[in-house]
């Protein structure tokens, strides 16, 4: 498992200008963005414009502050206002999409599957405890602190904020919230078996 800190994260600025990048992860390492498996990252948008299509690839968008955007394609297969936070939306990557600010600039989370290798799943969690045992994936505090039970750590908004991991766990990840209030979003990742 690998912690790490969103802030810390580097921002790489869009071609368009519309806003930056801070990629958590880019697996297999090395990989380019046409040859990715799966992709992590969080997104500063801070203007209205077009996103870019990602053939063959499957995306889950998640709101995480601002005011949100609407989403639309030409051919309106796409039309969606991503204005809730922490609600997730899932759509193709294979169409290009012209976004909309709602208002001032936006931040979200970006999960992107390449399309028969890889499967996600973004979950929201309130408070109470869980158990996570995907083969990969992500979490990311976004209120109060988790305690992760088989280590002396604990993820905490805001500061060590997330984890990710590449490689199965052997056992359960078992994560307690230290308050009602607190949220964490899990991101589960599976590979596609052969034929499905």
């Amino acid at each position: 498992m690998q912690f790490f800190s969103s802030s810390a994260l580097p921002a790489a600025p869009w071609k368009n200008g519309g806003g930056t990048t801070q990629e958590v992860l880019c697996w297999p390492p090395g990989a380019s963005i046409d040859s990715f498996a799966w992709r992590i990252s969080i997104a500063q948008i801070a203007s209205s414009g077009p996103f870019s299509a990602f053939a063959g690839v499957d995306r889950i968008i998640t709101l995480l502050g601002g005011d949100g955007v609407h989403l639309q394609a030409i051919d309106r297969s796409v039309d969606h206002l991503l204005q809730h936070c922490l609600q997730p939306f899932a759509f193709s990557g294979d169409v290009a999409l012209d976004c909309q600010l709602l208002g001032g600039a936006s931040q979200d989370l970006n999960v992107m599957t390449r399309r028969g290798r890889v499967q996600a799943q973004v979950t929201i969690h309130r408070g109470g405890s869980l158990q996570v045992d995907s083969a990969q994936g992500m979490l990311l505090a976004q209120a109060g602190s988790w305690r992760l039970s088989a280590q002396s750590s604990a993820l905490t908004a805001g500061g060590d904020d997330g984890l990710y991991w590449t490689a199965a766990l052997g056992q359960p990840l078992q994560l307690d919230a230290s308050s009602d209030d607190a949220l964490l979003i899990a991101v589960a990742l599976q590979e596609v078996a052969p034929g499905v």
